[in-house]
């Protein structure tokens, strides 16, 4: 009658706990005892669940840890982890467990208690895809502002077909500010529209300048069909043309193209479908039209250069190219925002990630030195050779995402013929080497020596046969040609399966 006494208040505190508590038999596994909230969580009247087997409530992949739980229990055991379980209507949801063994009825079993954190793990998993998707996006940022940038003339349709990646359309413009006219660059939509190229818009209207030219910001029509004011004023700026751009379109969005303050262009982009383009969309619009606007604004420069073809006139450009590349580059800075969420919650993929944006970054900043490097020459004779490699090296990592390492081992000046050629023959080897070689590491080794400079360049690919190079790659028959008007001696080693290796030679001829 004590005893009976003693453990009532237990069997209360047993009862009325709000985490679920199950007691399990340690020989069968059966459900020995259960408390109200352990049958509820798991939708059982607790007449049925007691004597269930744990398969039937646990999921098949929790099921293994449950049962080396039972062969492992001792008193002195504390076992954890968040299992997945299932209830009486076969959905799934997950619970932290926390478990340890008892005696029970002069019985070993082993006392769980469950917590269903079903709706944590949700959320968890909601913040994991939107770091992800945010991730992907300024990633996809990052590269297009790469490809962008490096394309010294003005390629409008890369503009749009660069945009498509981040934002679906169905129609888009890429127009050009020449005072008051909008000049169509480049469409993408519906035939009609494009056999209209070229095509301007007149912007008489102050209210329409006011709203496109000076609000750099984008503006947004859910219905351009619809009644409400912009989008009338829309209608009524297009005229004729309403027929040809809105064709099987609702939804609109334009987005200026603006530099240092100053409005030099625009996208219009539009959907069939109303209401489509989210302030997140409209965001990413801008950042990618911020890319544009320095592509344009580059193309010309270059333009210019060429036109001038004087020394002085590429090095004001090269200065212009620089003071864009930083502001291409700060689509880099957006990645970084969502790593402090990432770093609370995981620390590791948190590494990660500043791993990738270390890398992205370098081998941007890579890939517009050497963009640099190519207008202005006097750069490829006057840097240590050593360090164009690197160069090289780390803006091919960049565009790749393939390590690249490279050592170098004394050092000496070379004629600048040679080291140019020496440049230029381990860019094209990259280029060959990004574009058929499928590799996971690339080194190269370049060696001075006292009259003579040697550069390896391997790759662990799939090599070739060098005597089956197929008609129409002339790769190689380029380089060496280039390495034979400056003097080297370049010969390659490959076989499939075994990756390639090409040696670069030069000797110092004797005076």
């Amino acid at each position: 009658m004590q005893s009976e006494t003693q453990e009532r208040p237990y069997q209360c505190i047993f009862e009325a706990a709000g985490d679920g508590l199950i007691l399990n038999d340690a020989e069968t596994g059966l459900v020995v005892e259960a408390n109200p909230a352990a049958c509820t969580m798991h939708g059982y009247k607790r007449v049925e669940f007691i004597g269930l087997h744990p398969t039937t409530y646990l999921h098949a992949d929790s099921y293994t840890q449950f049962t080396e739980w039972l062969q492992e229990v001792k008193f002195d055991n504390l076992f954890e982890a968040t299992l997945i379980h299932i209830h009486r209507d076969g959905s799934l949801f997950n619970v932290e467990v926390h478990a340890t063994g008892c005696i029970y009825q002069e019985r070993v079993h082993l006392l769980s208690v469950v917590r269903d954190v079903s709706a944590r793990v949700r959320d968890e998993q909601l913040l994991r895809q939107q770091v992800e998707a945010r991730t992907r996006e300024q990633t996809t940022l990052l590269e297009i502002s790469q490809n962008l940038a490096s394309a010294l003339e003005l390629k409008p349709g890369l503009i749009l077909d660069q945009l498509r990646v981040i934002i679906e359309y169905t129609h888009a413009v890429l127009f050009s500010l020449e005072k008051l006219d909008l000049v169509a660059l480049a469409v993408r939509g519906p035939q009609v529209l494009e056999q209209a190229m070229p095509f301007r818009i007149r912007l008489d209207d102050p209210q329409t300048q006011t709203a496109l030219l000076t609000e750099h910001k984008p503006q947004r029509i859910v219905d351009v069909w619809s009644k409400e004011p912009a989008a009338r004023l829309l209608r009524s700026l297009l005229n004729d043309q309403v027929g040809m751009l809105f064709e099987g379109v609702q939804a609109w969005m334009w987005v200026p193209l603006t530099v240092k303050g100053r409005v030099i262009g625009g996208i219009g982009i539009a959907h069939a479908e109303p209401d489509v383009f989210t302030t997140h969309q409209a965001n990413l619009a801008l950042t990618m039209a911020n890319q544009a606007a320095i592509t344009m604004v580059n193309a010309q420069l270059y333009e210019q250069a060429q036109a001038a073809a004087a020394l002085q006139e590429r090095q004001r450009l090269a200065q212009n190219l620089h003071d864009a590349v930083n502001q291409s580059l700060f689509s880099a800075g957006l990645i970084a925002e969502v790593l402090p969420r990432l770093w609370d919650k995981n620390p590791a993929e948190g590494r990660q990630s500043l791993e990738d944006l270390r890398r992205l970054t370098r081998g941007a900043l890579a890939e517009m030195r050497a963009l640099l490097a190519e207008l202005r020459p006097e750069v490829l004779i006057d840097s240590d050779l050593g360090d164009l490699l690197r160069q090289l090296g780390n803006a091919f990592t960049g565009r790749t995402n393939i390590p690249v390492m490279v050592t170098v081992v004394g050092h000496g000046d070379l004629p600048p013929d040679v080291q140019v050629a020496f440049y230029r023959l381990c860019q094209e080897a990259f280029n060959n080497i990004a574009k058929h070689a499928r590799a996971a590491q690339v080194t190269v080794h370049l060696e001075h020596a006292a009259a003579a400079v040697e550069l390896f360049i391997r790759d662990d690919g799939q090599g070739f046969r060098p005597e089956q190079i197929p008609s129409g790659h002339y790769g190689l028959a380029m380089m060496h040609e280039r390495a034979e008007d400056a003097g080297l001696v370049l010969s390659v080693a490959s076989r499939p399966g075994h990756g390639t290796e090409i040696t670069i030679h030069w000797t110092k001829k004797a005076e």
